[in-house]
C-alpha cells in the first residue's frame, strides 16, 4: 500500500525503531526491496536518487516504483532522494511520489531554508512529505566526492541551527550530518550520536541517517535509540547484487553454428558438470536474491531485532 514519510515515521516513533529507504534504481531493486519488507512484515520506502538520473530517468522508473507500492503488501513510501533542483522535484511530486527530499546542504543557510519552504509548499499541494538536509555527508550519494577532506566537526549538522531550521520551513524530517558518508567507507566512521541526540532534543523531529552502509548493526541501533528514524541504504545491497553474479559469471563458452551464423554458447564453470547455460532471467534471478538478502540483513537490524 502506498503512504507518505510522516505515516511511516510515526509508525517508526511508536515502535522506536526505523525504517529502511533502499535506492532502487532497477526493477530488480525493487522487487527485492518489496520482497523483502513483505517477508519481514515491516513498512519499507524505496526511492530515487536525482544522482541516479543517468543510470535510469525518473519519468521510466518512477511511475513502475508508484504501482508496486500500491500493490505491496506492507505500507510503502516512494520518496525522492537528493533532490538538488526544484523542477526536479515538482515532476516526482506530479508524478505521486508521496515524499520527496531537497538537498540544499551545499547552498548557504538563508537559500537552503528559502529553497525548502518552497518545497514543503509543493508538496503540501499533494499530501507528500518533505525532508531536507543540514550538513554534508562529504561525498553525493553517488559516492563522488563532495566535501572529503574536511574536518568532520566543522561539516556535522549544528543542533542549535537544526532547531532554527526547522522552525522556519515546517519540514517532516531533517537529514543530519554526525559522522556517516555515501558510498564505500575507505576508513572506519567516527560517529557523533551527540549530534543525533541534541537534534532530538532540540528540533523535535525524526532524524534520517545518510551514507548508513557499512556502519556497524551496533552504531546503527545506538544512532536509532538516540533518535534516527530513517536509514538510507543503497550501496552494500548493490554491491551483494553484484558479487554473486560476478561469482557466477566465470564461463566456459563453445562456438555454435546456426543458419550460418557463428554464436558464443556460454555456461557456468561453477555449474560445468551440468552443462546448463546461462541466459539473461539467470542473472537477473542472481542479483534479485542476493540484493533481498542482503536487505532482509538491514531490515532486521533498523527493526531493532
Amino acid at each position: 500500500m502506498l503512504v507518505t514519510l510522516k505515516e511511516i515515521l510515526n509508525l517508526c516513533e511508536a515502535s522506536k525503531c526505523a525504517v529502511g529507504s533502499f535506492n532502487t534504481p532497477n526493477l530488480e531493486a525493487i522487487m527485492a526491496v518489496i520482497q523483502a519488507a513483505e517477508e519481514m512484515d515491516v513498512p519499507v520506502i524505496i526511492q530515487h536518487a536525482q544522482g541516479h538520473e543517468e543510470i535510469m530517468p525518473l519519468k521510466i522508473i518512477g511511475p513502475i516504483m508508484i504501482e508496486m507500492a500500491k500493490k505491496a503488501k506492507v505500507p510503502v513510501g516512494v520518496h525522492l532522494d537528493h533532490g538538488e533542483s526544484l523542477n526536479y522535484i515538482y515532476k516526482a511530486l506530479d508524478m505521486g511520489f508521496t515524499s520527496v527530499m531537497y538537498d540544499g546542504s551545499t547552498l548557504p543557510y538563508d537559500m537552503n531554508a528559502a529553497n525548502t519552504r518552497m518545497v514543503v509548499a509543493m508538496a503540501s499541494r499533494t499530501g507528500a512529505s518533505v525532508e531536507a538536509e543540514i550538513g554534508s555527508m562529504g561525498r553525493r550519494e553517488t559516492g563522488a566526492s563532495g566535501s572529503a577532506g574536511i574536518d568532520p566537526e566543522k561539516i556535522y549538522t549544528d543542533p542549535a541551527e537544526a532547531q532554527r531550521f526547522v522552525g522556519e520551513t515546517g519540514i517532516d524530517a531533517l537529514a543530519c550530518s554526525f559522522g556517516t558518508t555515501h558510498g564505500v567507507y575507505v576508513s572506519e566512521p567516527r560517529l557523533d550520536l551527540n549530534v543525533v541526540e541534541q537534534v532530538r532534543r532540540r528540533a523535535d523531529i525524526p532524524v534520517v541517517m545518510h551514507g548508513g552502509s557499512g556502519v556497524k548493526k551496533e552504531d546503527f541501533q545506538e544512532a536509532i535509540r538516540k533518535g534516527v528514524r530513517k536509514v538510507n541504504y543503497y550501496t552494500y545491497m548493490a554491491i551483494a547484487g553484484g558479487e554473486t553474479v560476478a561469482d557466477q559469471f566465470r564461463l566456459g563458452c563453445i562456438p555454435v553454428v546456426h543458419k550460418g551464423k557463428e554464436y558464443k554458447y556460454c555456461y557456468s564453470l561453477v555449474e560445468s558438470s551440468q552443462d546448463v547455460p546461462i541466459l539473461y532471467h539467470d542473472i537477473v534471478q542472481w542479483g534479485t536474491g542476493a540484493m533481498k538478502k542482503n536487505c532482509l540483513e538491514a531490515m532486521k537490524i533498523f527493526a531493532m531485532k
